[in-house]
């Protein structure tokens, strides 16, 4: 069976002018054959002599073989750089002759020429290969990673109810649960992050920041440059709504009220009337 967007071991059926036929068998009909263009013939080769080939679409959506080197197959999930975008979508460099489409709909961030982005290959309803950044059900959970590990993961969607989508190594599946992706994620962002759950499932639940006694440092120099910038007072206290503190600063309230209590103690801040001040 020819296989679109795979990599296939073909046999040599017929020799033309303007190529070979190459089949699973040498005695396969016509339209279980498919054409291995002339110029992408090796040299000297003969009828039955075996060529690996990777199948997809020409320009006028012809089945085709090419032994040049796709840098994604179908099913498999690859970071590709975007050569242009046009109406119906951008088109990407996965190596062949024919570009590949990433139609606007599977796209969670706009793209422009230069971008490089992680997608997946997919055959769409018209039996043409296309490229999609919605990952998730590509994405490998087979993981080599523990709990602790430090890891790098790219951003490929962002979600209201659960949180940011990564790809960790470009092909681990993982989440930056809702509760803990405070500050700004955007499709493409490169993390360096730490595993805190494999689940049962393989899948890996990350997050951006370290253990809290080590961001405390972080967040609390945070509010005290924030306190020098609005001449030494901040208009609300450890109290304040999440929303306001993770809209102000892009940590949780828990990260906060212990970054204040650090300030309190060491005497660098006071607490009056729902405010924050700096100490002289």
């Amino acid at each position: 069976m020819l296989e679109l967007g795979k990599k296939q071991t073909l046999i040599v059926a017929t020799k033309q002018e303007h190529g070979v036929y190459l089949a699973e068998r040498a005695d396969a009909g016509r339209e279980e054959r498919v054409l291995l263009p002339i110029r992408q013939v090796p040299a000297g080769t003969q009828i039955g002599a075996k060529l690996e080939v990777f199948l997809y679409r020409d320009s006028q959506d012809r089945l085709i073989a090419t032994t040049a080197e796709p840098k994604i197959q179908l099913g498999g999930t690859a970071v590709l750089r975007v050569k242009e975008t046009t109406r119906i979508g951008a088109f990407l460099d996965w190596g062949l002759e024919k570009d590949l489409l990433l139609p606007f709909h599977e796209q969670t961030a706009k793209v422009k020429a230069g971008d490089e982005v992680l997608v997946a290959l997919y055959e769409d309803k018209s039996s043409r290969l296309c490229a999609t950044m919605k990952v998730y059900h590509y994405l490998k959970t087979s993981s080599p990673y523990i709990v602790g590990d430090t890891v790098s993961g790219r951003v490929y969607e962002t979600s209201r109810n659960f949180g940011v989508f990564v790809a960790v190594d470009d092909k681990y599946s993982a989440l930056i649960p809702k509760k803990d992706a405070q500050g700004s994620f955007r499709a493409g962002d490169i993390l360096k992050l730490r595993v805190v759950e494999v689940r049962e499932d393989g899948k890996l639940t990350v997050s951006a920041r370290q253990k809290a006694y080590l961001e405390i440092g972080t967040d609390a120099d945070r509010i005290l440059e924030a306190l020098r910038d609005e001449e030494g007072v901040l208009g609300f206290d450890d109290k304040a709504a999440p929303e306001l503190i993770s809209e102000r600063f892009g940590i949780s309230k828990a990260a906060f009220k212990r970054a204040v209590g650090h300030l309190l103690k060491e005497k660098k801040i006071r607490l009056e009337d729902g405010q924050i001040y700096l100490n002289d």
